[in-house]
C-alpha cells in the first residue's frame, strides 16, 4: 500500500518527472548529438553515442531515486507524515524497502526514454538480449542509490537536504565516470573512482554493450553499498523514532 502511494505521489510531481525522465535524454542529445558512432571514447571500446547512452540512462535513474527520495523524506519529517507512519506497525526496514522500491519503479521511464532517443536519433543498435540486460542492470543498480537517498533524507534537515544531496549527486556522477570516462583522470583519482558505486554502476552497462558479462567486482561493490546504505537508512529511521 505504501509503495503504491509513493509511486502515485511521484508521478504527480511534474517538476520531478522532467528532471528524472526528460532531462537525461536532453543531456544525451546535447553531448552525443554531434558525435559519430565511430568516435571511440578513449580506453572503453565504445563509440560516444553508446557510451553516453549508458551514462545518461544511469544518470537519469540516479536522479530519480536519489534526488526524489532525499528531499521528499526530509519534507515528510518536517510535515509530520513520518510521525504518523510510526504509529503503524511498519518496521524500519519495511519503510526503507518501500521507499527504495517505489523510487526504483519511477526510475524505469528515465532509462527507457534515453534508450529510445539513442536508438532513434543516434542509431544505436544492440541485440535484443543486450537491451533487456541493460534495462535490468541499470534498473536493479539504481536500488543502491535509492537506499542512499533514504539515508540522506533522515540524516539532513529540510533546509540542508538539497545542498547535501546536490554535492553527493554531482560528486558521485562526475567521479564515478557518468559524465566522462575515468580513463581521462590522473591515476590517483582513477584508483579512488574504481571503488565508487557510480563507477561500478556505469561499468555494468558498458560491459553488456561490449557483449560481456558484468564483472563480479562491480556487482559485489553495488551489493555491498546497497547493504551499507539500506542498513544506515533503517538505523537512522529507528534513531529518528526514538527522538520523536
Amino acid at each position: 500500500m505504501l509503495i503504491k502511494l509513493e509511486i502515485t505521489r511521484a508521478l504527480r510531481n511534474k517538476k520531478f518527472l522532467f528532471f528524472s525522465v526528460l532531462y537525461p535524454a536532453l543531456l544525451f542529445l546535447l553531448i552525443a548529438g554531434g558525435q559519430d558512432a565511430t568516435d571511440e571514447v578513449g580506453g572503453t571500446g565504445l563509440g560516444v553515442p553508446a557510451f553516453m547512452m549508458v551514462s545518461m540512462a544511469s544518470f537519469g535513474a540516479l536522479t530519480a531515486v536519489l534526488m526524489g527520495n532525499s528531499e521528499r523524506i526530509a519534507k515528510e519529517r518536517e510535515s509530520g507524515w513520518v510521525r504518523q507512519l510510526r504509529l503503524t506497525s511498519l518496521p524500519g526496514r519495511g519503510y526503507v524497502l518501500a521507499k527504495t522500491a517505489s523510487a526504483a519503479v519511477v526510475s524505469l521511464p528515465s532509462i527507457l526514454v534515453v534508450f529510445a532517443v539513442a536508438a532513434a536519433v543516434k542509431d544505436v543498435r544492440l541485440d535484443a538480449w543486450q537491451w533487456l540486460a541493460l534495462t535490468g542492470a541499470i534498473w536493479a543498480g539504481s536500488l543502491c542509490f535509492a537506499a542512499l537517498g533514504v539515508a540522506i533524507g533522515y540524516l539532513a534537515t529540510g533546509d540542508a537536504v538539497r545542498p547535501i544531496t546536490m554535492i553527493v549527486y554531482f560528486g558521485l556522477s562526475v567521479l564515478g565516470g557518468l559524465w566522462m570516462p575515468t580513463t581521462t583522470f590522473p591515476q590517483w583519482l582513477r584508483d579512488i573512482a574504481s571503488w565508487l558505486p557510480t563507477h561500478a554502476y556505469a561499468a555494468l552497462g558498458q560491459a553488456i554493450e561490449l557483449g560481456d558479462a558484468p564483472h563480479a567486482k562491480d556487482i559485489a561493490l553495488l551489493a555491498g553499498y546497497f547493504v551499507l546504505f539500506a542498513g544506515g537508512a533503517a538505523w537512522l529511521y529507528r534513531k529518528d523514532t526514538l527522538k520523536a
